[in-house]
């Protein structure tokens, strides 16, 4: 397993290589940064956008969380780290594409499915119990059309249920209603399969997933 006296020894490797290969293109990214897309995705270490993607720096606006999830359009206080990254990439960045990117054998979707880190009190489940009580009726409708839940059929269909509700959850944002109304913001749904390595798409007039 990687420790971080290894991360060390990878960014000298990147120092004089890949780094010193783009140099052009750094110079230009210490100016700024223009991304067109931005991803929302699973903070899963196998879960990786720009290595699936592949994509280089610069190339997309990439905002990780626990089972990729977009919380509803909400003024109440509190610390929106989705919101303010959503915030920031669709009114001050403009991109014009926003991706949420499921993915197989999420343990967040397992929970939410599952129940199990219900009545957990905070640092001991609770930040995720709460966090992930936004899929309790996506995950209420998965449990009564499957008998089983421990199957797999049962896993990826919490998980494609999370990507819907998420894009659902960004169509209650006012600058997302905004820019679709105006035809200068996309919204797409996607699946990663880490079994297989296959890319799913979600067709929005379905929500139904097929391979890339």
């Amino acid at each position: 397993m990687t420790h971080f006296t290894d991360m060390i020894d990878g960014y000298r490797r990147f120092r004089n290589g890949g780094w010193q290969q783009q140099r052009e293109r750094w110079d230009e990214l210490a100016v700024g940064q223009s991304p067109k897309v931005m991803v929302i995705a699973c903070s899963d270490s196998r879960v990786e956008p720009s290595q699936i993607f592949d994509t280089n720096p610069g190339e997309i606006f990439v905002v990780r969380n626990v089972a990729a999830l977009v919380p509803p359009f909400e003024t109440t206080p509190g610390r929106h780290g989705v919101s303010a990254a959503l915030e920031f990439a669709v009114q001050f960045l403009k991109v014009e594409e926003i991706v949420v990117m499921g993915h197989g054998l999420c343990g967040g979707c397992h929970a939410a499915l599952h129940k199990s880190m219900e009545g957990a009190e905070p640092g001991r489940g609770g930040f995720i119990a709460d966090w992930i009580a936004m899929l309790d009726e996506a995950s209420e409708e998965v449990r009564n059309t499957h008998a089983d839940l421990d199957t797999r059929d049962a896993g990826r269909a919490m998980e494609m249920a999370a990507v819907r509700v998420s894009i659902d959850n960004l169509r209650t944002f006012p600058c997302i209603q905004e820019k679709e109304r105006r035809g200068t913001l996309t919204l797409r749904g996607a699946f990663f399969a880490i079994s297989d390595g296959v890319l799913h798409l979600m067709d929005d007039a379905t929500g139904d997933f097929s391979p890339a």
